[in-house]
């Protein structure tokens, strides 16, 4: 399928559209801030947005789950980003009411990054942990899942800690007194992740530094202090003694890596970030306007998990693409389709709190290549640009005036709507008044579930708001604009 490809301000006809092959990973730089443009990643020598649909953080911690089947499914769509979880927490079955949880491992098949000790009793069978010593075999299976990701073009966030939700997980955690040989986490829950006792803490800080040795090598890397911090009692003090922790450990190490903080669910103003924290990351972020109200750090805004709206794909569709034309850098749908007996991702009759499938990743894909198609450093969210759309539809655009734009419209739907089939929408033909500088462009209609261009034309605008009329889509489109240059 033919499209029409842009390199700058210019056209460019290309035979093929939208190829869902992963890079050859091999530059010799970890993944880092863009120096021209902060709110974006540098990869691979390239601008970067990281987009994925991936699984429930249990990639390594689960020996049952097949990571390098969940990669090739990741590269396959041409998503390049994963979250996992250390090991310092588990979940259970039945955690969330998550079918085949992947952060729930069965009995004795728990990886976790502290060695078993010689004394029996953990939680679900076998012996406690000693908090004192590392496990090696732990570690050789998370460097063989980094460098897997790594040969795939995956770029991974490590996220160490995590609170402890519930009674329940805190009695399958390592750091209970009742599960370690240490004599440490004889305390409540809402007490692990500060610091209160020095100790743990010790403890805590030292596997940090192991964790930062260990990962040192790959450039696919950034770490994650604590998911979803603002539960289970964890206080900022202690976030920042572990993001000290990471810039001590890797002062004389080659390579320095991004550190991401979690900062809320839904929206939050990042006040007095600590200096050494490059990614702000959201949960659940309908609508996006967490990304304005951060927008001034100057860094990466991400949403690295969604859910509890309900299952359909156009949800998490509709919230990537928000998310990234509002000027977020980072997108990871959690995507309940992989599970330890399908870890290719095709496991559909789930009962989990979000959605996930085949077909999300591959529209995400799409997002994904549509942004790449532009020159996005040189673009910023433009609430302006969209003079008016037609009732019952959304709106946002990413803006370099009179150059190029980049244009998502929805149908309006509610963050957790009860129905969705009631605000889905076919056969929209769309009315868009765009402000345009005067100039001669090019508009594309782009169908956002086949990545396929449905309408082109040339625009030659005396400037002002201009008019554009949609070819009829079902539920969203996507709509390129650039500037074409006179020769």
């Amino acid at each position: 399928m033919s499209r029409t490809a842009f390199r700058g301000d210019a056209i460019v006809v290309s035979v093929v559209f939208f190829l869902g092959i992963a890079p050859s990973v091999s530059f010799g730089q970890p993944i880092a801030l863009h120096p021209d443009n902060g709110h974006y990643f540098l990869w691979c020598g390239r601008p970067a947005v990281l987009v994925t649909s991936g699984e429930h953080y249990g990639a390594v911690l689960n020996l049952d789950f097949d990571y390098a089947r969940y990669l090739d499914a990741l590269a396959a769509d041409g998503l390049n980003h994963t979250r996992t979880f250390s090991g310092t927490y588990r979940e259970i079955p039945g955690s969330f009411k998550i079918t085949d949880n992947t952060l729930a491992p069965q009995p004795n098949r728990f990886a976790c990054p502290w060695v078993r000790s010689e004394q029996p009793g953990y939680f679900d069978g076998g012996n406690k942990f000693d908090l004192s010593r590392s496990d090696e075999a732990y570690f050789d299976r998370l460097k063989d899942f980094m460098a897997a990701a790594d040969k795939r073009g995956v770029v991974v966030e490590m996220n160490l800690f995590c609170p402890l939700y519930n009674d329940d997980l805190w009695k399958a955690s390592p750091m209970n007194s009742a599960n370690n040989v240490n004599g440490v986490g004889d305390c409540a829950r809402t007490e692990v992740l500060t610091l209160k006792h020095p100790r743990l803490v010790e403890l805590q800080v030292a596997l940090t530094r192991k964790f930062v040795r260990e990962l040192n090598p790959f450039d696919n890397l950034y770490f994650q202090v604590c998911n979803e911090p603002y539960f289970g009692g964890v206080t900022d003090q202690w976030q920042h003694r572990i993001v000290d922790t990471i810039l001590a450990a890797e002062r004389d190490l080659p390579k320095k890596h991004l550190i991401s903080m979690n900062i809320a669910n839904g929206r939050q103003k990042v006040e007095k970030p600590h200096p050494g924290v490059s990614i702000f990351n959201f949960h659940y972020c309908v609508p996006p306007d967490t990304v304005a109200m951060n927008y001034h750090l100057g860094k990466v805004i991400g949403e690295n998990e969604t859910g509890f709206r309900g299952k359909h794909d156009f949800l998490y569709r509709s919230e990537g693409w928000d998310f990234l034309l509002a000027g977020g850098g980072l997108y990871n749908n959690l995507d309940y389709s992989f599970t330890a007996k399908h870890p290719d991702g095709t496991f559909l009759d789930y009962q989990s709190p979000g959605g996930g499938s085949p077909e999300l990743r591959r529209q995400l894909g799409i997002l994904k290549r549509f942004l790449e198609g532009f020159d996005f450093l040189e673009m910023k969210p433009d609430e302006t640009v969209v003079r008016s759309v037609s009732a019952g539809l959304s709106a946002r655009a990413l803006a370099r005036p009179g150059k190029s734009y980049a244009v998502y419209l929805h149908a309006a739907i509610p963050s957790k709507p009860k129905r969705i089939e009631e605000f889905l929408r076919d056969g929209v033909e769309a009315k868009l008044v765009l402000a345009l500088p005067e100039g001669k462009y090019c508009a594309e209609w782009i169908d956002t579930k086949t990545g396929a261009v449905v309408h082109q034309e040339e625009i030659q605008h005396a400037g002002g708001d201009r008019s554009l009329q949609s070819p009829a889509f079902a539920d969203d489109v996507a709509l390129r604009v650039v500037a074409v240059k006179v020769r």
